[in-house]
């Protein structure tokens, strides 16, 4: 990996995008320390230096965003409303004929939803930034904190349309930040900005999980957690990596005096699919009871019994139920995002099949029993792998901030895998000599 960022940085016009990559990575991060008016900064910090790590709803969003969601910046929503937009998007293809229309006009299709994509992360924003102000105004956004009620001093209607018309139009930049290095960079610009804001939070993890250990001045954990951290990237690095490979063989066919095909594929199916989707989904279901209880003030018994069970996430009941849901989503999303019946037609459209299998239905039945068989162990993977800050708290009290959690990691990793490729292919096209020298 290093060898492949040396070669790129020796490469002129490879150089001038990974520079212009950092540069956006360097606005973006300046942009999360920049709070919007109407926020009292003191009272801010004062808070985040009392929650000490415990978030508690609010640490995943918070982790998306590089830590501006707490501190309550112009970019504190970051990338999530994009994220949930697209995620929208995918989904309602399948259920939208105009939707799955529009996909299978291959580029013109895809601008337009991606258009879409755009309008309901402007919609999103709007909504997730009330939501965020109120939750300030109201101090639930630090339940802990003696100062959480001087966050917002002024409540006006003008002051609070303000601070959401400032959180949105800091998504509106995000956007077009990733947009930009998407166009004029290196990789997917979303994806290396999600990549930023959950790197950004590691040293302070790390950091906070040496002042608080107790064995050798805290270096015993310290040590610890990062052993393990390399086992999970090396166990992630192996899974994204494995994939089940179906051959396909297409028919040679005779177009005037030209043959075409007889050549020999694969279908890559990977062990992991659905990649991060899955655990996305099953922690924001769980937030949602929890964020009841919170918003309501309720003394009942119903919402003892959710905050005792539900929402605190080394509860039995919340570890076998996030770790169902996982695997729940795992299969949902495969489901929706992978038809075997479109690649069946396919396949027997340009003249290709299965070796053994005919064509038609019986290849579309042996690629949906293919697909079960290789995802069971994929959501089992997904499931162990975000279970890992629960067992992390269990084992010597991280706090709910734990580095190396599984979604961090499979983000990281994942984008990090696909980054290098698209640099190397890059590389690969350039120093190309072909057949002739």
């Amino acid at each position: 990996m290093l060898t492949a960022f040396a070669r790129a940085f020796k490469t002129p016009d490879l150089r001038k995008k990974l520079l212009f990559t950092l540069g956006i990575i360097v606005v973006y991060r300046l942009g999360t320390h920049i709070p919007i008016p109407g926020v009292d900064y003191k009272s801010v910090q004062e808070c985040v230096d009392q929650a000490s790590g415990n978030q508690g709803l609010f640490g995943l969003v918070n982790m998306f965003s590089g830590g501006a969601l707490l501190q309550i910046t112009v970019f504190a929503l970051g990338i999530m409303p994009y994220i949930t937009a697209s995620i929208i998007l995918q989904l309602l293809t399948v259920v939208i004929p105009r939707l799955e229309a529009l996909k299978k006009e291959g580029q013109a299709g895809t601008a337009k939803i991606t258009q879409y994509t755009r309008y309901l992360t402007m919609a999103l924003a709007i909504l997730q930034g009330t939501g965020l102000v109120a939750t300030a105004r109201s101090g639930a956004l630090f339940s802990g904190c003696t100062v959480a009620g001087q966050i917002v001093p002024d409540r006006s209607i003008f002051a609070t349309v303000v601070m959401v018309i400032c959180m949105t139009a800091g998504t509106a930049v995000v956007m077009w930040l990733g947009e930009l290095v998407t166009d004029r960079g290196i990789g997917n610009g979303m994806s290396i900005l999600m990549f930023i804001s959950i790197a950004a939070t590691f040293p302070s993890a790390l950091w906070a999980i040496k002042t608080s250990g107790k064995l050798a001045d805290g270096w015993i954990e310290f040590g610890t957690v990062i052993l393990v951290g390399l086992a999970m990237v090396g166990l992630v690095v192996f899974v994204e990596q494995a994939q089940r490979r179906i051959p396909v063989q297409y028919a040679k066919r005779m177009i005037g005096r030209r043959s075409y095909g007889g050549t020999s594929t694969y279908i890559p199916l990977k062990v992991n699919q659905a990649g991060v989707i899955p655990v996305i989904f099953a922690s924001s279901l769980l937030y949602i009871p929890a964020l009841i209880v919170q918003f309501s003030n309720s003394q009942a018994g119903w919402a003892t019994w959710i905050t005792k069970n539900l929402a605190a996430t080394d509860a039995t009941p919340h570890i076998i139920l996030y770790f169902f849901l996982i695997v729940f989503f795992a299969f949902f999303y495969v489901a929706i995002s992978f038809n075997p019946e479109e690649v069946a037609d396919n396949m027997k459209k340009y003249g290709g099949f299965i070796p053994g299998i005919r064509a038609g239905r019986p290849t579309a039945e042996y690629l949906s029993y293919v697909l079960n068989r290789i995802t069971w162990p994929g959501s089992l993977y997904l499931g162990l792998i975000a279970l890992v800050p629960t067992m992390a708290l269990a084992g010597f009290g991280a706090n709910q901030n734990f580095p190396f959690g599984g979604t961090s990691i499979l983000i990281i990793v994942g984008v990090g895998l696909e980054t290098v490729k698209q640099i190397e292919s890059q590389l690969q096209q350039r120093n190309y000599e072909g057949f002739l020298r």
